[in-house]
């Protein structure tokens, strides 16, 4: 039987150190493995696979924008749990919980680096 078990995307970033400060401290991950430019982060069943690149790459050039999508249960009580460090993050990195037109209850967080993680879970009916 064959069956796709995860996707885990590779996200650029430009300092390894601080990457892994930002998803471990304010997003809640654990590094599972580290070796010079790579990191596996993962929390419960999302998991991201963290490349470093050259600090001279632009990644905030919107033809390299960086966009990840994680579907969640209970997202106002997982804001809430982060909210304290996202809370210290520079204006215009969060979006708080908000309900679209597209029937998802979501909030927006952006790394340093540009990368755009969207929280959302479906809004109930």
């Amino acid at each position: 039987m064959v069956r796709l078990k995860q996707i885990t995307p590779f996200v650029l970033v430009t300092d390894m150190g601080r990457a892994r400060r930002f998803f471990e401290g304010v997003l809640g991950f654990s590094t599972t493995f580290h070796a010079d430019n790579y990191a596996f982060i993962r929390r419960d069943a999302v998991a991201l696979r963290l490349i470093e690149v050259e600090q001279s790459c632009d990644l905030h050039d919107p033809a390299r924008q960086q966009h990840c999508y994680i579907d969640v249960d209970g997202i106002d009580a997982l804001y809430e749990q982060m909210q304290p460090q996202l809370d210290k993050l520079p204006a215009g990195r969060v979006r708080a919980p908000f309900d679209t037109y597209y029937g998802q209850r979501e909030f927006h967080v952006s790394d340093e680096d540009a990368l755009l993680i969207s929280f959302g879970q479906p809004v109930a009916t």
